[in-house]
Formats: C-alpha cells, sequence, structure tokens
C-alpha cells in the first residue's frame, strides 16, 4: 500500500493550476493511469494474486471526464482526536478528521469527511497525506462494492482538488489479507461517480 500511496501522490492537483488547463489535467490522469497499471505489473509491488497477476494486462477505467475533478472547499476540524478506523482485516489504523470538503456533482452539494492517518503523519514524506476515501452509486455494479480511495495533499488554503479520475480500490479488492480501511457511512455519495478504476469482481 506504501507504494500506492507515493504514486497517488505524485499527481494530486493544486487549485493553483488545475482546471484552468484541461490538456495538463488530462495528462495528469493518463500519468496516474499508467503509473497504476505498471505497479501491479510489478511483481515486488503488485496485491495481486499469482493468478491473476499472470494474466493482468491493465486497469479496466472509467472514460477520462473532468466533470470529475472537483475544486472543493475544506473546512478544518481542529482538535479532532485520533480514533481506529474500521478494517477488513486485523490491523489497527488510526485516523482523525482532518476537516470537511465540500463539493458539487452533478447538481449535488455534497459536505464528507477527510482523513489523516496517525502513522503517516509522523513521516515527512507523508506528513501532508489526506485520505480521502467514498462510495457511490456506482459501487456493486460498475465499480468495486465495498468503495474506492483518494489520496489528497494538504492545501496551503482552504481550498484542494478532488479529482475522481484518479480514485482506486483499495487491496482488498484483489487479494485477501489485507486490512483496508473500509469506507465511512458519512463519506458515502448519493451519486454516480463513473471516474477512476472500473469494476473489480470480488475475488
Amino acid at each position: 500500500m506504501r507504494n500506492l500511496i507515493v504514486i497517488v501522490l505524485a499527481f494530486v492537483a493544486f487549485p493553483s493550476f488545475a482546471q484552468s488547463d484541461s490538456t495538463k489535467a488530462v495528462e495528469e490522469i493518463k500519468s496516474f493511469q499508467k503509473e497504476l497499471n505498471e505497479e501491479y505489473k510489478d511483481r515486488t509491488k503488485s496485491p495481486l494474486t499469482t493468478k491473476d497477476f499472470s494474466t493482468f494486462k491493465e486497469h479496466d477505467f472509467f472514460p477520462i471526464d473532468l466533470k470529475y475533478r472537483v475544486t472543493a472547499k475544506l473546512n478544518l476540524a481542529p482538535g479532532s482526536s485520533f480514533s481506529p478506523m474500521a478494517t477488513t482485516g486485523k490491523k489497527i489504523r488510526t485516523y482523525r478528521v482532518f476537516g470537511t470538503v465540500e463539493f458539487s456533482i452533478d447538481g449535488k452539494t455534497f459536505k464528507v469527511p477527510v482523513y489523516q492517518s496517525k502513522e503517516l503523519m509522523l513521516q515527512p514524506e507523508y506528513a501532508d497525506y489526506l485520505f480521502f476515501p467514498f462510495t457511490d452509486l456506482t459501487n456493486g455494479s460498475e465499480s468495486y462494492e465495498a468503495g474506492r480511495y483518494i489520496g489528497l495533499r494538504i492545501p496551503k488554503d482552504d481550498e484542494l482538488i478532488i479529482d475522481f479520475n484518479q480514485a482506486y480500490n483499495p487491496y482488498c479488492a484483489y487479494a485477501d489479507g489485507y486490512s483496508c480501511p473500509i469506507v465511512p457511512t458519512a463519506n458515502n455519495l448519493n451519486v454516480a461517480v463513473r471516474a477512476g478504476v472500473r469494476f473489480q469482481k470480488k475475488h
């Protein structure tokens, strides 16, 4: 999972240049897709089972759609405490609500939490990493049933770009034995997010 975080953060956008240049945005997304595919083809990094690894060629992505690249307002949650987030395994993962992000998709406005990892914030290279898990109306039919993740960076001001075209599956979508954070109910989006990694059958 650590390798995946590195890939995710490499392509996180900031409002200062995102959305004003659609060509750059599309290039960013394509680079993210390429790097994600390359990680899964690397036997030392891939979460795929031996059987799936032998047949893996690339992820199935929704077509790139910049309407799912949104500018969100970040409302901080100062003083929030860390607590365990439920996972699919035995490993405990501790997060705090860093704040809430407010954005709109298809005319619907959402205000949902974004999280900070206690473990990662103590490491200089990940100190500004934010975790944005979500579920949406495509889960179970067009995308992984348990939801998807997006990696973000703490912005310098109160705005940040959330690019759902860079949404990826938790490792648990591909193999057993991982302790993947379970998407909190507060992060359910009542809209179909047809962006990012597409359907993954339950292993």
